[in-house]
């Protein structure tokens, strides 16, 4: 088979987890060879040791830290489009996707963080490419808030909302019903050991080192699941596998280098814009398994308080305006420059840090036209290795 699935993984510190992830695919029967891994790093960091680990796995990569993804710009013509991805921020993983985009073999991608291991009774790859392959009836959620919490089959219990959940959709009442399901162009992966919390949650939660003291395990969750049409959930990019064709609207979003200081949303409004544009083309985000074991290093709550708060109100408002707009669209690129549109030109003072969703609004009308560009340069000095 083909190699087919790019595996993005931003890195400074855990790359080995790749081992674990290598020897899952093994253990499962997974096809090796359909697997290329772009490890996203910075120039401090020890690349040598990252490219000898591949190699030590006997799997296809490259590493790319920020003066190879300088050359790499330059190379395929699109330096001017070099701010999209921001510097030192978790928000490089829109390299990868630039990477996926500029390699046509790629059929599907795959994010996984440095701080995360697989299960061993799931096939992780496997299973994702089931999920994104999905027909058939599936449970699927609603609330009266228009946000599900993707931690709700034992919210009763541990009380949990994610990072990214509005604190104004907060104590919703949760519908289910099992509807039919096809086209699914997005996996999420959920996660056990430290739940995905945002500061203030994990400061209520009692917990200085940012981790929470709550911890989720394979019991709190109860299998698979979408999320109805016009309602929004929170997407992680830790754990997760995409379509190829989904890449115009899933621009991990600008954060951290910035003047207003705004960081912890990348992915969170990235899943915001995927849903509206899944919704409008109907296809499907399923949420569930395969899960993952996150293990999120000890590290001070009020650093990333300090990186949520300036754009804590603005995330209690985003999909309110974008809710209504790229309707009758039929790509994501369609529905992603209408998103766009609505951010670079609606006046937003009311909020604090208002003008932040201007700036949001022409990186991605910028990195819709790096794709465009990317698409017209004949180039790839890094070419995705052949089958032998």
């Amino acid at each position: 088979m083909s190699r087919d699935i790019c595996v993005v993984v931003p890195t400074i510190r855990e790359y080995e987890c790749i081992r674990s992830y290598v020897a899952n695919a093994r253990r499962h029967g997974f096809d090796l060879d359909r697997l290329f891994f772009v490890l996203v790093t910075e120039d401090f960091c020890d690349t040598e040791s990252m490219e000898t680990m591949l190699e030590e796995e006997g799997v296809e990569g490259v590493v790319f830290d920020g003066s190879a993804r300088e050359a790499w710009y330059e190379a395929h013509g699109v330096s001017e489009y070099a701010h999209v991805v921001p510097a030192a921020s978790h928000a490089e993983t829109s390299f990868g996707l630039l990477y996926l985009w500029a390699n046509e073999g790629f059929e599907y991608g795959v994010f996984i963080d440095d701080d995360t291991l697989p299960h061993d009774e799931w096939d992780f790859f496997g299973r994702h490419m089931e999920n994104l392959a999905f027909e058939g009836e599936l449970e699927s959620v609603r609330s009266d808030e228009n946000w599900v919490n993707v931690l709700y089959q034992n919210a009763e219990e541990h009380g949990l909302y994610p990072r990214g959940y509005p604190y104004g959709a907060m104590d919703e009442t949760v519908e289910t019903h099992t509807r039919e399901v096809g086209d699914v162009v997005a996996s999420q992966g959920l996660w056990t050991n430290v739940p995905d919390l945002d500061a203030v949650r994990i400061l209520m939660d009692g917990d200085l080192e940012g981790q929470a003291q709550t911890r989720t395990t394979k019991e709190d969750f109860a299998g698979d699941f979408v999320v109805d049409p016009g309602q929004y959930l929170t997407v992680c990019s830790m754990n997760l596998a995409f379509e190829r064709e989904v890449v115009p609207a899933f621009y991990q979003l600008p954060m951290d280098d910035n003047e207003w200081d705004v960081g912890r949303f990348d992915d969170i409004w990235s899943g915001v814009f995927l849903k509206r544009a899944a919704d409008v083309l109907g296809k499907e985000i399923l949420t569930g398994y395969p899960l993952c074991e996150h293990n999120k290093a000890a590290r001070p709550t009020f650093d990333d308080l300090n990186n949520e708060v300036p754009g804590l109100q603005l995330n209690e408002h985003l999909w309110k305006h974008i809710d209504d707009v790229g309707g009758d669209a039929d790509s994501y690129a369609e529905v992603f420059r209408a998103m766009a549109d609505e951010l670079a030109e609606d006046d937003f003072e009311e909020y604090a840090n208002g003008e932040f969703f201007n700036y949001v609004g022409e990186h991605m009308r910028d990195w819709l036209a790096c794709l465009e560009q990317l698409e017209a340069v004949d180039a790839s000095p890094e070419p995705v290795p052949a089958d032998d």
